[in-house]
């Protein structure tokens, strides 16, 4: 989209990481490619997030009535990567849940983890604004609630998820939560079912009704969360003190709270945009309407949108 709209071939660096094809010193790693079989020509230029690349062309802007001083800036072009960047968080001290349909769980750290422990875990390196490196691994999300819905709706019963949330806020805990990142649950359909055949097949106690699966589930995203940010303090080094969650599922105050108690720490949830923040902010950063490092616009941030804080209830002691 960017060569289209400025005719400049670049490669967003933050993207560019995911591919598996950067060295640890941030570069494309071309002795890799070409022992798999890829011509490094192929691959373009690095540009960092934040990078202006360049006017828009011509061909582009006449028809829109626009002129060639529009600038087209690459921002965190990995959606995670502007996400993180709006997080206004201490990176030295605090854990993020970046939480939509996925769950993105990590900390933001200097350099990056390639221990055979982290491989194990699951743990990927992916590089941040400012060449700060997301340590994380991806956990299931909100996925599991909206496909529950949809087959409630698809059973006749009533699909509001508010009204679930509410009638789960009010049910039992259930006695064993259930592995959140089991394949069976990746693919569309019936997801009451599916979670009920994962307890029955370990002989456990399935959730009975909506509101009690509703539940099952909420608690067993918290409780996937609250290990993942376990694994990742541990295996970085990092003291975490405060949890930040942001994305749609910041929303759900079920399973804000539910984290805080699992977590056994704060959590701080908001701003729900938080990847359209980032790459605002990244934006007005390089057409000079804000100023500073990435620590002063997680300041604008915390000041323009202030997160709810959730405390652990002590629930968990009881559980």
């Amino acid at each position: 989209v960017n060569y289209w709209l400025t005719g400049r071939a670049a490669a967003e660096r933050t993207n560019a990481s995911t591919t598996g094809l950067l060295g640890l010193d941030g570069h494309w790693d071309t002795t890799l490619m070409r022992r798999i079989g890829l011509r490094p020509s192929l691959f373009r230029e690095l540009v960092e997030p934040g990078s202006v690349l360049g006017p828009l062309r011509p061909e582009v802007a006449t028809p829109l009535g626009l002129t060639d001083a529009v600038q087209v800036v690459a921002v965190g072009s990995h959606d995670t990567a502007s996400a993180v960047a709006a997080i206004p968080m201490r990176p030295q001290e605090a854990a993020y849940i970046s939480c939509g349909t996925w769950g993105l769980v990590g900390v933001e750290l200097p350099a990056p983890v390639v221990s055979e422990e982290s491989r194990t875990a699951n743990f990927t390196n992916e590089i941040g604004v400012e060449g700060r490196v997301r340590f994380l691994r991806n956990v299931m999300g909100t996925w599991l609630l909206s496909e529950t819905v949809r087959q409630y709706e698809r059973d006749g019963a009533p699909g509001d998820l508010a009204v679930l949330l509410d009638q789960a806020a009010a049910a039992s805990a259930p006695a064993d939560v259930f592995d959140t990142d089991d394949p069976r649950f990746m693919p569309p359909g019936d997801m009451p079912a599916r979670i009920g055949s994962w307890y029955r097949e370990r002989g456990l106690p399935a959730p009975d009704g909506p509101a009690e699966t509703v539940r099952a589930i909420v608690e067993s995203l918290a409780a996937a969360f609250a290990a993942a940010v376990d694994t990742a303090a541990r295996l970085s080094g990092v003291d975490v003190a405060t949890v930040h969650m942001v994305g749609g599922g910041c929303r759900n105050t079920l399973l804000c709270q539910l984290t805080a108690d699992r977590l056994g720490r704060p959590l701080l949830a908001g701003p729900v945009e938080a990847t359209a923040l980032g790459n605002v902010l990244l934006t007005a950063r390089a057409t000079g309407l804000v100023d500073g490092g990435l620590d002063a616009l997680r300041t604008l941030v915390a000041d323009r949108f202030p997160a709810t804080r959730y405390v652990p209830s002590g629930a968990m002691v009881s559980w």
